[in-house]
């Protein structure tokens, strides 16, 4: 019987590396425009007005602000769901699971924001900067991991994995409590409703998925009008999901949250992360002078997420196995350790996002794009060395 032959294409969607290869070059793409006779273009197409009035504040939505606002609600929506999964019926579904992530994760969030004070301290309109380097990005990173092969154990894998999801609840909490603008109560209120209605819908286990997506969509509104951050909807959202646990077995997949998390998997992937990065990375370098380069904006967000990540990230693996609080990674060795905790300094979809949050005005908007973009190669080539030239995993008993 003849073997069906793969096809190269599906081959390389359904490898792990393809979301953050796909990233990497709608960036790269973005950048190439950005500095070429289609840059012009490029910008006006981005800051075109499109549908009505949503929000006073707000005005009519640009397709930047539907990339930025909605379709990465939906971003956060696949984050969420992810959360919750990890958090009930997977990896982190146990104190013993979660020790090691959730302190490394909370000591790869502070050593950045610290190191970026200090160097932009002399100018404190710099300091709502604070958390652009405290974020990883987990398509980039999984991308430049999976790449590697055998040549890092599944255990980094997954500890890079579970570290970002941490990180990424951090993350959000952040821009939810520092990035939103005046509250409107009212809105806020009405968003409060629907929430405990898509709740109320999960504890009477509903099993069908149009009520959550039009409560869902109805909640992103709300919370737009609301002033706090739109894609803090997608969170809520995902929290509300219900989810059918399997005790560590296969997931099941008539439950709804497996599903919707299927059915989004690839569009984010994709789709909606590799947009996101054509819309935030095209920064022009016409006229740029390697003197701009260390400038205190780009230089605090570039140091925090190269050197503030694998310090934090890796004296906090170290501290958890010497205290006996956690074992270290199983199979891994310090040096490759050490690797992952310089992929963790790739920030660059959560720390775009939250730079532009911080920073909206386009001078400081094109110094946060140098200095992720910096931060994030750096971090980038230097993990992807070390775990490629580090010796083969330590087998342990």
């Amino acid at each position: 019987m003849a073997i069906k032959p793969v096809s190269a294409l599906r081959a390389f969607l359904d490898s792990e590396a393809a979301g953050g290869l796909i990233l990497i070059a709608t960036a790269c793409l973005a950048i190439i425009i950005a500095n070429s006779g289609w840059a012009q273009a490029y910008n006006d197409i981005l800051h075109f007005q499109t549908g009505p009035v949503l929000t006073p504040k707000l005005g009519a939505m640009s397709i930047h602000l539907w990339i930025n606002d909605g379709l990465m609600a939906i971003f956060f929506l696949l984050v969420g769901l992810e959360i919750k999964r990890e958090f009930v019926d997977g990896h982190l579904s146990s104190w013993s699971d979660r020790r090691l992530p959730i302190v490394a994760a909370i000591a790869g969030m502070a050593v950045p924001a610290a190191i970026y004070i200090a160097v932009t301290q002399a100018d404190p309109t710099l300091f709502r900067g604070w958390a652009i380097p405290a974020a990883t990005d987990i398509a980039f990173a999984i991308g430049v991991l999976a790449l590697l092969g055998s040549r890092a154990p599944a255990s980094l894998k997954l500890f890079l994995t579970t570290v970002a999801i941490v990180d990424d609840m951090g993350a959000v909490a952040i821009i939810a409590i520092f990035y939103s603008h005046e509250i409107n109560f009212v809105a806020l209120a009405c968003a409060a409703i629907l929430w405990f209605a898509m709740l109320g819908l999960g504890r009477w286990r509903a099993e069908r998925m149009w009520p959550f997506l039009i409560l869902a969509a109805l909640l992103w509104y709300a919370i737009l009008l609301s002033g706090v951050h739109a894609t803090i909807a997608g969170v809520l959202a995902a929290f509300a999901i219900p989810l059918r646990r399997t005790k560590a077995g296969p997931d099941a997949e008539d439950s709804l949250l497996h599903r919707l998390e299927h059915l989004l998997a690839k569009p984010v992937a994709f789709v909606i992360v590799p947009l996101f990065g054509f819309a935030n990375a095209g920064v022009s370098v016409a006229g740029l002078g390697l003197a701009d380069l260390f400038l205190p904006l780009p230089l605090g967000i570039a140091l925090g997420l190269f050197v503030g990540k694998q310090l934090g990230i890796f004296a906090a693996v170290w501290l958890c196995a010497k205290l006996k609080w956690a074992a270290r990674p199983k199979n891994a060795s310090w040096v490759q350790i050490y690797g992952v905790s310089l992929l963790c300094g790739i920030g660059f979809t959560m720390s775009l996002f939250i730079g532009g949050l911080a920073f909206p005005d386009p001078t400081r908007a094109e110094a946060v794009k140098i200095g992720v973009l910096m931060g994030s190669l750096l971090s980038a080539l230097a993990g992807a060395a070390v775990l490629r030239f580090a010796r083969p995993p330590i087998r342990q008993k």
